[in-house]
């Protein structure tokens, strides 16, 4: 993001009164509508970036692709934020296994 410094870019959100939103008020924002909602307080804007990129790269995305969808400039940044699901670890077992079995059938 280092790189984006001293460029004007048009503001994704804007008020009514046509100034920019604050990532600032973003994330208080964000924060009264999760607890509202009964959320857990772990839930942040940064953590819905974090799952972004998880379920991009689960779900067969380029790495390179993402890496640009969030702006890093290197992969090893973006390679930070991917974690490894619960779902898609069962998923994996799951096909593995049924590989596994399918294959024991067809030995007999």
């Amino acid at each position: 993001m280092r790189g984006w410094r001293g460029y004007r870019l048009d503001a994704l959100w804007v008020t009514e009164r046509r100034t920019r939103l604050s990532a600032g008020y973003l994330d208080r924002r964000f924060a009264e509508l999760r607890d509202e909602a009964g959320l857990s307080k772990a839930l942040t804007l940064h953590s819905l970036r974090h799952s972004y990129v998880t379920h991009l790269l689960e779900f067969g995305y380029a790495d390179r692709f993402v890496q640009e969808q969030v702006g890093h400039m290197h992969a090893s940044t973006t390679s930070i934020y991917a974690s490894v699901s619960s779902d898609f670890k069962n998923r994996v077992l799951a096909d593995a296994l049924k590989a596994l079995i399918e294959g024991e059938a067809d030995d007999r």
